[in-house]
């Protein structure tokens, strides 16, 4: 563990256990550094800003004021749920739990309004699950970007019968199949929701225009499908 790490590792346990204390040498036995290391840890922590405070005697050791807590973590909304893609993603693998607990505690130090955006967010962006998914290609900025904050695209799409055109669609959500990656949108051409998978997506221009809220019906996928889950933030 670096320094880093069990500076973060000594406040969240002074934050499990305020307003008791513990001493310097129970935090150097869990963290396997000497005394002296964690006097140093602690009085940079104290430096910093952090509310901890020394009760000096035999019995005397270190807390955490509970009723005060770090500065709200400066995460964006879309920082966020890229983490909750990561966990989601993890499914049962290792450090899948470990994920979860990380990404609770992010969203309960972030500010109520980042955090509220963070949620709303997720709400938009699901992964579809079959038998034989294949790695998706990454996608593109511009695809992101209208989805976060709804602006229409153009693009020229390739469809399954090998046809090119151009559309413009109001990207709804992001959708990850058996094929990669889809864009749920709504096709101003069809005028109708369609699936765009990205990989058939020869050119993407991000527009000024933003679209309407619109509701699709993720239940009805056009492939062969064994769930869809939305990201989960909590």
């Amino acid at each position: 563990m670096n320094r880093t790490d069990r500076l973060y590792a000594i406040v969240e346990e002074l934050r499990a256990v305020a307003p008791r204390l513990k001493t310097a040498r129970e935090l150097a036995a869990r963290h396997g550094v000497s005394v002296r290391t964690v006097e140093r840890d602690i009085s940079a922590l104290q430096q910093s800003g952090v509310p901890i405070y020394a009760d000096v005697g035999r019995r005397g050791g270190y807390a955490l004021e509970k009723s005060m807590s770090l500065p709200p973590l400066n995460f964006t909304a879309s920082e966020v749920v890229a983490l909750g893609v990561a966990v989601a993603r993890a499914g049962d693998g290792p450090f899948a739990a470990a994920g979860r607990s990380a990404l609770r505690k992010i969203l309960a130090a972030m500010s109520r309004q980042n955090a509220d955006a963070a949620e709303r967010l997720a709400q938009r962006v699901h992964i579809m699950e079959g038998p034989e998914a294949i790695a998706p290609m990454p996608i593109p900025p511009e695809v992101e970007q209208a989805v976060v904050a709804r602006r229409v695209l153009r693009i020229e799409y390739l469809d399954a019968a090998g046809v090119l055109s151009e559309r413009a669609v109001e990207p709804v959500a992001l959708l990850h199949g058996i094929n990669g990656w889809y864009l749920v949108a709504w096709c101003r051409l069809r005028d109708e929701p369609r699936n765009f998978r990205l990989d058939r997506m020869k050119a993407i221009e991000l527009t000024e225009w933003t679209g309407p809220e619109r509701t699709i019906d993720m239940c009805r996928p056009a492939e062969p499908v064994h769930e869809i889950r939305m990201i989960s933030l909590g």
